[in-house]
């Protein structure tokens, strides 16, 4: 009777648990394989019966650990000791870097172990380039969803595969956005506001996305607003719009939120993970963003890369190559990014408005963002099932 593989795989955040129940299928597909491991509801669909719940990695910040120092120790423990007891023939962690390269330091001193793989690289090229280092002493493989990341890691002898970006994999918008029609499809007075997923964001940039619609108004009269957010901070999120000069419509779900990012004409959006998504559906944006003072210098001290809109970053490494993305220089090169950024003491209504306002009006400055969304996504593109063959080659070859 042949030998069925057994991975374990471990998932400690909401969009792990999506990447882990992606690969799951994509595996099952391939080969038959059996599942151990820890996940959330979109592994448990596919067949995973978690350890223990998944939220509790979600703790894994610097004050999480602190707080909750004796219970995650108690998890990483009895984490390690049932790889060593099930053998499985390779562990793959996803993300949550906290928990899973302490779980993969651990199994790397293992006498017999199996295969270990990291999926989602930390982000050296960002900061903290000396990471790269550290994990090649203990993992054998790293998937990266960037197609710029290898390089950092595979001079230190790590080996790594690019597998693509889920979102380029989840293109949605219009025909219209990319000119093929009149534009009807969007709606010229409807705005996308997306001010964050934490309350600290929310807290922060409300006040000012507010004072952006209020003087965006006055050259829109008929302007409205919407804003995609999640159940935890609805609320907040409420609270903080009440006062707005215009039509605020406050939506939930995953789906609701496409259908905004579709109907829309622009976004003025936080920050983070969101401006791949808006990229996949051609919604053009503006980057905003505000630090409390100490976080500013943290930020200065430490973080290398010029931008912090992705876009801008997956183009500036498509110019000029991987080495330019851990200088600022790029920034001197490029006088005129991509996606137009507002940070720290830039992000200000005086500076979102007039730049929303010619998103809004101006179709040149519409297509060049359409266009740079679409150059972005491309580079995000990786065959179907990469990350799950390479991981059956890499259990296959050991």
């Amino acid at each position: 009777m042949p030998h069925i593989p057994l991975i374990f795989i471990i998932a400690g955040e909401a969009s792990g648990d999506q990447l882990g129940a992606e690969l799951m299928a994509s595996l099952k597909k391939l080969k038959e394989v059996r599942f151990a491991g820890i996940g959330g509801p979109a592994m448990a669909a596919q067949g995973l019966t978690s350890l223990f719940p998944m939220e509790e990695l979600s703790l894994m910040g610097v004050l999480g650990i602190l707080k909750n120092l004796p219970s995650l120790l108690k998890r990483l423990n009895f984490t390690v000791q049932t790889i060593q007891a099930l053998k499985p023939n390779a562990v793959i962690t996803i993300d949550a870097p906290e928990f899973s390269l302490r779980v993969m330091k651990r199994v790397h001193n293992f006498p017999q172990r199996p295969r270990l793989i990291h999926y989602v690289a930390p982000t050296v090229w960002a900061w903290r380039p000396g990471k790269a280092k550290k994990i090649s002493h203990f993992l054998d493989h790293l998937l990266c969803l960037y197609p710029f990341e290898p390089p950092y890691f595979e001079k230190h002898g790590l080996s790594t595969t690019f597998v693509g970006h889920p979102v380029a994999r989840e293109e949605i918008f219009p025909s219209s956005a990319l000119g093929t029609a009149s534009g009807d499809d969007r709606d010229p007075n409807l705005l996308c506001v997306l001010p964050g997923s934490r309350s600290s964001e929310i807290k922060k940039l409300l006040p000012i996305f507010g004072e952006t619609v209020k003087r965006l108004k006055k050259d829109i009269p008929a302007l409205k607003v919407m804003i995609p957010t999640l159940s935890p901070i609805e609320s907040l999120v409420r609270q903080g719009t009440q006062d707005w000069p215009v039509d605020v419509q406050i939506v939930l779900g995953d789906e609701t939120r496409k259908k905004v990012f579709q109907q829309s004409s622009a976004a003025l959006a936080a920050s983070g993970t969101v401006a791949l998504q808006l990229s996949a559906a051609r919604l053009p944006f503006v980057v905003a963003y505000k630090l409390e003072k100490i976080n500013e210098w943290i930020v200065k001290a430490l973080v290398y890369t010029p931008w912090a809109c992705m876009v801008n970053i997956l183009l500036t490494f498509k110019k000029f190559g991987p080495n330019f993305i851990l200088t600022r220089k790029a920034k001197e090169l490029i006088t005129e990014p991509w996606i137009p950024e507002f940070i720290q003491k830039n992000c200000v209504a005086e500076n979102l408005a007039p730049s929303l306002l010619h998103l809004l009006k101006n179709q040149e400055a519409r297509t060049r963002q359409i266009n740079a969304m679409g150059e972005a996504i491309s580079l995000l593109k990786a065959p179907s099932a990469t990350a799950a063959k390479t991981i059956l080659e890499q259990i296959e070859t050991y």
